[in-house]
């Protein structure tokens, strides 16, 4: 009996069929609309590396013939032969897709499945609905991927664009218009079930039919060469037409220094506001460096020639004691210098008094770029907060754990990435930290703003949070979990350095990792327009998904120097 699958499960193949020579068949379909059903054959960094293993309508077969396209039969669309112990190692994943061919939605598409077939019998289906989908011209129905074994995974995730974009959100490029590649007479007959009678087991071909011989030295892949274009014909001296450049370019004279600071100029111009979210606390320079003196002696004792005046930038500070005024002499004379007037106890406050608390009296209060304090008997309200985030307390404060709530524990479950949350309620201070990131308060008056969940540190609870789930293929963890603000009160973020604020024009872009917080009027939308090859050349991202930023004038992004 079939294994019925769902949305995000997974199994072992050897859990579903000891064989490793599998009919795979996708059954797709909506009036007045064509599809085109393919196989993407990844490396690890999920990437079409090799364009041999794109199998579609163009490129029926890989070099080795461990993955076929054997074309609609048995009441399948489009069906495919894959066997699993020939799929050379560098092929680390295999994605089955199917996208609109011309105008249309995958909204309107009837009842649909993947299915696996091994030896005539079928083990496992993930069946489909248009109604799962909204506007997207394609989705990615199931995966084959290698993790120890051989494993496949129910995907069912739309993807706005086409073919085209698919190829280019794996890492491919979209050649000229060619001509189709010849498809073999018939398929392989090796076991895919017919509607009459069962069909007899997999049996290797006897004669097989004359075939296009495969490109030379395929035989161990981590000896092979560079990969062979794709479906369009090239002359045999020019194998990789991709990576060759169309003419030499001559060596440009060096630009002179002039135009060079007019676009500077010009880039500075520009709308953008770069500056921490709350300003650090000034900080004095540091004194001058002990041991400048021609003849330096031990700390505590005068100087070589006490009597005479010596220069500012050479006059070290007294260790442990601060200096009266940075960037200014210290007291000349035998007794002000060196000793300390008030007892060992005086240098030590002193030079400790830089760090002492700041007790300003509001609700919340840095204390560093990277320390803020809470203070829960301002107004009595609680505060929300990362679990693990607090670093340090004072007075009665009861913590609790906060859930993310019912919605929040299927979409934390959906994703991986549930936020755990404390309750910190009583009377007295409570201070929040996370591993050295810098932590910015946002105050909100009755406005609202989308963060990034693993950038959330701490919030009033007074403020309305919900919950967000953006999906995409290509986001690490396979959605982007963020939470929304609303109404009166304080967000703490943190962040990886300084952040960035920008503001949201028609072409503004952002890492999935980068990305901090955006205002709750932009639009998000997951982009996957960027060109990739298999040689990096100028102007490359190497980002295989971004996240596309739209909205009217007043809207803006928060971004971090960070990259994972």
């Amino acid at each position: 009996m079939a294994r019925e699958f769902q949305r995000g499960h997974k199994a072992r193949i050897s859990d579903l069929t000891a064989g490793t020579d599998l009919y795979v068949g996708v059954q797709i379909a909506a009036p007045g609309l064509t599809f085109d059903i393919s196989c993407f054959g990844l490396d690890a960094d999920e990437r079409l590396s090799d364009d041999r293993y794109f199998i579609f309508f163009n490129q029926p077969k890989s070099p080795e013939e461990s993955l076929q396209q054997l074309g609609p039969q048995a009441g399948d669309t489009e069906s495919f032969r894959v066997t699993l112990d020939r799929i050379p190692q560098h092929i680390q994943k295999l994605s089955f897709t199917a996208a609109i061919d011309g105008a249309g939605q995958m909204s309107q598409i009837g009842p649909g499945y993947i299915r696996i077939v091994a030896g005539g019998q079928e083990v496992a289906r993930y069946s489909f609905t248009g109604s799962e989908f909204s506007t997207e011209r394609a989705v990615m129905l199931g995966d084959f991927y290698m993790k120890d074994v051989w494993r496949f995974a129910a995907v069912g995730q739309g993807f706005d664009g086409g073919l085209e974009a698919l190829l280019r959100n794996f890492g491919g490029e979209v050649a000229e218009e060619a001509e189709a590649a010849p498809q073999t007479d018939a398929a392989p007959g090796f076991a895919p079930p017919t509607a009459s009678e069962a069909p007899p087991a997999f049996a290797p071909p006897a004669a097989p039919e004359p075939a296009p011989a495969p490109p030379p030295g395929f035989g161990v892949p981590s000896q092979q060469a560079a990969p062979a274009p794709a479906p369009a014909q090239q002359p045999p001296t020019q194998p990789e037409p991709v990576a060759q450049q169309p003419d030499v370019p001559q060596p440009a004279p060096q630009p002179p220094a002039a135009p060079h600071l007019d676009q500077q100029a010009q880039m500075h111009a520009a709308p953008t506001i770069a500056a921490p979210l709350a300003p650090p606390a000034a900080t004095p320079p540091p004194p001058a460096p002990y041991g400048a003196q021609p003849q330096p002696a031990p700390y505590g004792a005068p100087g070589a020639h006490p009597g005479q005046p010596v220069p500012p930038p050479a006059q070290p500070g007294p260790y442990g004691q601060q200096p009266p005024a940075y960037g200014q002499p210290a007291p000349q004379g035998s007794g002000a210098y060196a000793v300390p007037q008030q007892g060992p106890g005086a240098g030590l406050e002193a030079s400790l008094q830089k760090y002492r608390e700041a007790a300003t009296g509001q609700r919340w209060t840095p204390q560093s770029e990277k320390l803020i304090r809470a203070d829960l008997g301002i107004d009595g309200q609680p505060v929300l907060a990362r679990q693990g985030s607090m670093v340090l307390y004072q007075g009665k404060v009861d913590f609790s754990y906060k859930g993310a709530g019912f919605r929040g524990r299927i979409v934390g479950n959906a994703t991986g990435q549930e936020m755990q949350l404390m309750r910190c309620s009583g009377q007295g201070q409570v201070f929040f930290a996370e591993n050295s990131a810098h932590v910015h308060p946002i105050e909100l008056q009755g406005d609202a703003i989308c963060v990034n969940a693993e950038s959330v540190l701490a919030f009033d609870e007074s403020l309305q949070h919900e919950v967000r789930r953006i999906e995409g293929h290509g986001i690490p963890g396979g959605a982007l979990f963020t939470m929304q603000f609303q109404g009166t009160g304080t967000v703490v973020v943190k962040t990886a350095g300084t952040p960035v604020v920008l503001p949201v024009t028609p072409t503004t872009f952002a890492d999935a990792n980068a990305i901090v917080a955006w205002s709750a009027g932009s639009q998000v939308i997951i982009s996957s327009q960027v060109r990739l090859r298999r040689n990096a050349y100028p102007g490359h991202s190497g980002e295989t998904v971004n996240l596309q930023f739209r909205g009217a004038p007043g809207n803006f992004i928060v971004v971090q120097p960070y990259e994972v």
